[in-house]
């Protein structure tokens, strides 16, 4: 089935417009401090917190959380899971197909990015919880799979919160805005943990210079949390306030119990543009460098359904949080929309 490229595509969304101009693959690279987010003691050093994470997002875009405390055991739980789900065979993993036009189930080289018009080098498992149904695999296959990543996912939720909280103070909200509108109790709760598995390159592979494990895009949600093993490099980040006009990457480094942070166009809309979204992408490996396939998790703050997603300034026109997902999935997942 042939991909429409970008050029054939015409965005409402001024993001998704905004993410196809950037079919140019930029090779520039800058030496950027990503920083560094102590969470301790969070109640106490709410406003400290809060300031430097607002910094973060407004100067360099991209952050990451350190003593965060959410449990190292299961972080690295969900990820021998996610390995396993990834391991079998994929007769296996078809009876858990992606849903139409929303955030679950398992997908094979169906994300194609608007930047790029091909196929990312990846598969995904998508957790959005009140679309599992059917989805979860049989106990027989794996039996601890479920529990280990509804575990995952409600810590994730929970930190970030926490993240979303300083964020709320910034803006003017009361500090559980974003928390009302992130309801995990509810049938229109829409968050998601991906579980990501970037497909090995064999020796002496040939493939063509746009292609990418994860092609430069941003996100659609309000907040991202990225979680990566050491040593499995590919990350790259577009930072700093005008990344989007004069494009320059740099390398993040994957460590075990850091978790990089960025900002996502929903939020972006919210604080009428004070926070950026800002582009990322994850490349695939240098000769010798690790070729083997490279695991992540994300946790995307996506707000439930029935929120109407409008600054205060009225920048963007208001839209709900269902129609922006929807739009959004639409123009990443051909014949998922």
């Amino acid at each position: 089935m042939k991909t429409p490229t970008t050029k054939q595509q015409n965005y409402e969304l001024q993001e998704l417009a905004r993410e196809a101009s950037f079919s140019k693959v930029s090779t520039d690279m800058q030496q950027v401090s990503i920083p560094k987010i102590d969470l301790s003691d969070f109640e106490v050093r709410f406003e400290s917190i809060a300031t430097q994470l607002w910094d973060a997002a407004t100067q360099v875009g991209f952050f990451q959380l350190v003593n965060h405390g959410l449990p190292i055991e299961s972080i690295n739980q969900a990820f021998s899971e996610a390995q396993q789900f990834f391991n079998l065979e994929k007769s296996i993993k078809s009876q858990y197909p992606l849903k139409k036009g929303l955030n679950a189930g398992w997908e094979y080289m169906e994300q194609v990015r608007p930047s790029t018009g091909v196929a990312d080098q990846k598969e995904s498992f998508q957790v959005t919880l009140p679309h599992m149904q059917g989805l979860w695999p049989a106990t027989k296959e794996l039996p601890n799979f479920q529990e280990s990543i509804l575990k995952m996912e409600q810590q994730a939720w929970q930190l970030g919160m926490q993240v979303l909280q300083c964020f709320a103070y910034k803006l003017g909200f009361k500090r559980d805005f974003f928390t009302s509108a992130h309801d995990r109790s509810q049938k229109d709760y829409q968050s998601t943990l991906r579980l990501l598995h970037y497909l090995p390159l064999p020796e002496n592979t040939q493939l063509p210079e746009n292609t990418w494990r994860a092609g430069a895009h941003t996100d659609y949600d309000c907040l991202t949390m990225v979680f990566q093993k050491k040593g499995q490099a590919g990350l790259q980040v577009c930072a700093g306030k005008d990344a989007s006009v004069h494009q320059s990457w740099c390398e993040v480094e994957a460590l075990d119990e850091v978790i990089t942070c960025n900002i996502g166009d929903m939020l972006m809309r919210w604080s009428d543009d004070q926070l950026k979204s800002t582009l990322h992408r994850v490349r695939m490996p240098h000769q010798g460098e690790f070729q083997k396939p490279r695991y992540s998790m994300a946790f995307f703050c996506q707000a439930n359904k029935n929120i109407t997603i409008q600054g205060p300034n009225k920048t963007y026109e208001p839209i709900s949080a269902e129609d922006y997902l929807k739009m959004r999935i639409a123009a990443n997942f051909s014949g998922k929309g």
